[in-house]
């Protein structure tokens, strides 16, 4: 589509659209936006537009609504980009900043994003490879059970219930606080759980043993490489559901699948991680170029974060087709770059 008033046709349908959810009409084009043309030009371009596949008649005698192709063109046009409030920036540095553990910063993030963008929001949990264990603490709990709690640099805390072969004292637990500690603390997650063979191997790694072999060491080491393998685990974290009630009508019979598949972290999963990044790391999945079936009627905006930190993970808005695009990715890349340099801050 290479004539440039009919490409601006094309975002006068759809700016209006987003903004009434009403098929727009010729006359409203020309009283809405300064195009300089009567309404039969705008009438004649909006038939080409129609043909070529961008707009669509609901109905009869009705104007025109955008099809995914549409809203695709339009997205891949977008030059200028609504920046976010310096209230709306005070906003995301007050809630997801500040000295928090990674589980509660990443569930602040998806609210905050949530907000802005008054849509589902989406965090892929990273996987940060370059995370080091700070510190492994070992507490008793009674007679022949302690707990482990494995806390990394990069805010994971991880924990679990350990059965040792025989009671163990206060000094006992000191003891094998301290030999586990000097084992691990300060190695990366990828040296511990992938440069070994196997969890068994790093289980049984030879040491100079500071206690006694009945010591509870071997289940110690061991839960560690549990509690590792744990910080690597793929989740999604989810929040504003709530707001698909907003677009109900928009959906219909489409809704009750986009729930179901929102009860399925993998669904969630392949969606973000098969999400390449297009334009300054922003990707944008329309309608059916998502590839499961389930989000057919619905808009995906991803974007990377906390790659310098050395994650590989992302985060994302879902709503519906007609959506509010350059508000949306404006809110999408401007959290992504906040949550990208708390993680890299460590």
């Amino acid at each position: 589509m290479n004539d440039s008033r009919r490409a601006q046709v094309l975002r006068a349908i759809v700016e209006d659209f987003v903004a009434t959810n009403e098929p727009v009409g010729s006359k409203a084009i020309v009283q809405r936006h300064t195009l300089g043309v009567s309404p039969a030009t705008i009438r004649n371009d909006m038939a080409q537009l129609e043909q070529e596949g961008y707009i669509a008649q609901p109905h009869t005698s009705a104007g025109r609504i955008p099809t995914d192709l549409g809203y695709r063109m339009f997205v891949d046009r977008i030059d200028e980009f609504k920046p976010l409030t310096t209230a709306e920036r005070r906003a995301i540095f007050q809630l997801i900043d500040g000295d928090v553990e990674l589980d509660e910063m990443l569930d602040r993030t998806v609210r905050v994003l949530s907000g802005l963008t008054r849509q589902v929001a989406l965090i892929q949990y990273p996987t940060v490879a370059r995370a080091r264990i700070k510190h492994i603490e070992v507490v008793g709990l009674g007679p022949g059970r302690i707990l482990v709690v494995l806390i990394t640099d990069a805010g994971q805390v991880e924990q679990k219930s350990v059965i040792t072969p025989t009671p163990l004292d206060e000094d006992a637990v000191r003891g094998l606080r301290d030999q586990i500690n000097a084992e691990f603390a300060g190695r990366t997650l990828a040296q511990i759980f992938g440069s070994s063979p196997t969890a068994e191997a790093v289980a049984t790694e030879p040491s100079e043993p500071a206690v006694r072999d009945d010591s509870g060491l071997t289940q110690v080491r061991a839960a560690v490489v549990d509690l590792v393998a744990a910080t690597r685990e793929e989740r999604i974290i989810m929040a504003g559901t709530a707001n698909l009630a907003r677009s109900g009508s928009e959906f219909g019979e489409k809704m009750a699948p986009i729930l179901e598949a929102f009860e399925e972290q993998v669904v969630l999963l392949k969606l973000l991680t098969s999400m390449a990044e297009d334009h300054e790391g922003i990707s944008v999945r329309i309608g059916r170029e998502n590839t499961h079936e389930s989000f057919s009627s619905t808009s995906v905006v991803a974007a990377e974060y906390g790659h310098d930190a050395g994650s590989s993970a992302r985060l994302a808005v879902l709503g519906p087709t007609r959506m509010d695009y350059p508000t949306t990715i404006s809110a999408v890349r401007a959290v992504a770059k906040y949550v990208s340099s708390i993680l890299d801050r460590g």
